[in-house]
């Protein structure tokens, strides 16, 4: 079993992790961010890329699901436990992904809405949050994509739904089937003449 910081990061220098940056001043954003170390493939070596900028108010509303699931996933592979304090906390590499799973969501949602999302969030395994990781990393990962494909569906997925608001763009038309009116014209037909 190899050492361990905060929330399973590699103690090594230079190994790919996910750290988190909490400012002193409880009202500034909090930061999530991806670095890829030493051992990154050729095109990431020693590359940091910040993955999402989060409220303070939306931040302490899913801080502390994510500190419980993540702490009891770590005690069960018998590593320290970690917990959110101001400065850099890191991350180990898949955990940071899930955390960048739960952010994104609640980038887009209300206060209130947060505890849907992290029940939502939670009710899903590893595999399906590193899934959705991948899905949006590939389109979306840096900070400033907010507004873009698979950012705004973790919110639409995760949330109750409440607040979309996704218009039809086309409506369907529909056309009666010449059949249908005739059906309905003989079958009073057959009633009246029995």
């Amino acid at each position: 079993m190899s050492a361990t910081v905060n929330f399973g990061a590699p103690v090594g220098f230079g190994l790919h992790h996910f750290y988190v940056k909490i400012p002193k001043n409880s009202h500034e954003a909090i930061s999530v961010h991806e670095d890829y170390g030493f051992n990154g493939d050729e095109t990431k070596r020693e590359t940091t890329e910040c993955r999402v900028v989060l409220a303070r108010e939306l931040w302490t509303k899913i801080k502390d699901d994510a500190r419980r699931d993540f702490n009891a996933r770590l005690k069960a592979k018998k590593q320290t436990t970690g917990s959110w304090t101001t400065g850099v906390v890191k991350l180990d590499r898949f955990l940071g992904r899930e955390l960048c799973v739960l952010a994104w969501a609640a980038e887009y949602a209300t206060p209130a809405e947060c505890s849907i999302i992290c029940q939502k969030w939670l009710a899903l395994r590893p595999e399906e949050r590193w899934w959705l990781y991948a899905k949006t990393a590939a389109e979306a990962r840096l900070a400033e994509n907010i507004e873009r494909g698979w950012r705004k569906a973790l919110y639409c997925a995760l949330s109750d739904g409440s607040n979309i608001q996704l218009a039809q763009k086309k409506q369907p038309k529909h056309k009666k089937k010449p059949n249908e009116e005739m059906q309905t014209f003989n079958l009073l037909d057959f009633i009246e003449n029995s």
